[in-house]
């Protein structure tokens, strides 16, 4: 059976590239499952993981199945369109990249809220290994965790502070 056609909102330009809702995609076929994943991604505040995704998905009344949502992060971090962080039990959790490029992020252990960090030390290190070393496509993973102020307890009080 053919594949149901992509909504009008994906185009291709001369060059082939393809769009959603004005943003390039990966190198992929863009299916309408892929298409749902991704707009899913993007309505998410924080990190998430390919579960809660698929949960929300299908909460929403898609029928996308929960391979191709792994599938299609996986696609997604290939293709540097997200930013991957695990969680304390060690599953990826996603987000979208922004569009001014890589970020890395401070995530609370306890909730899961994150804020991005200045990393600008971090990424001038890579370069410098990078070249003084003379290995290519070096990658870098930093993850920094720690407790925010709405799980931190208030000390005098032993209630969370925000």
């Amino acid at each position: 059976m053919p594949e149901k056609p992509i909504d009008s909102r994906v185009a291709e330009d001369t060059h082939r590239a393809r769009f959603v809702d004005g943003e390039r995609l990966p190198a992929w076929r863009p299916t309408r499952q892929r298409i749902a994943v991704l707009r899913a991604l993007r309505g998410c505040r924080d990190f998430v993981s390919a579960r809660e995704l698929h949960a929300e998905l299908a909460a929403g009344g898609a029928t996308v199945g929960l391979t191709t949502v792994y599938r299609t992060l996986r696609a997604l971090e290939q293709a540097g369109h997200v930013d991957v962080v695990r969680d304390k039990g060690g599953e990826r959790l996603y987000r979208p990249r922004p569009a001014e490029g890589h970020r890395h992020y401070l995530v609370c252990r306890r909730c899961g809220l994150s804020r991005p960090v200045e990393s600008d030390a971090v990424e001038r290190w890579a370069d410098s290994v990078t070249r003084t070393t003379g290995f290519s496509e070096v990658e870098h993973t930093v993850e920094l965790t720690g407790v925010c102020g709405f799980c931190r307890p208030h000390p005098e009080r032993n209630t969370p502070q925000p």
